[in-house]
């Protein structure tokens, strides 16, 4: 399936943010995500499906409280 990740077209088969994450050797406990404008729940990526066109918005946390954009 065709999704955004950041901005820019991704394809993928996998369907669930965890399943996505690990293709993309991304730890989960390290970022924060956002699926079309709504956060996901670290403890709903796994359940939580995609579908094509979603928009993914995939941020880092870093020490001193700031954020950084997985690009």
């Amino acid at each position: 399936m065709k999704i955004k990740v950041n901005g820019e077209e991704y394809l993928t088969d996998r369907d669930t943010v965890a399943q996505l994450l690990k293709e993309m050797d991304i730890l989960p406990e390290r970022v924060a995500v956002e699926v079309n404008l709504s956060i996901v729940r670290r403890s709903s990526f796994g359940d939580f499906r995609l579908k094509e066109g979603d928009c993914v918005e995939i941020v880092y946390f870093v020490g001193g409280g700031r954020l950084w954009k997985i690009n």
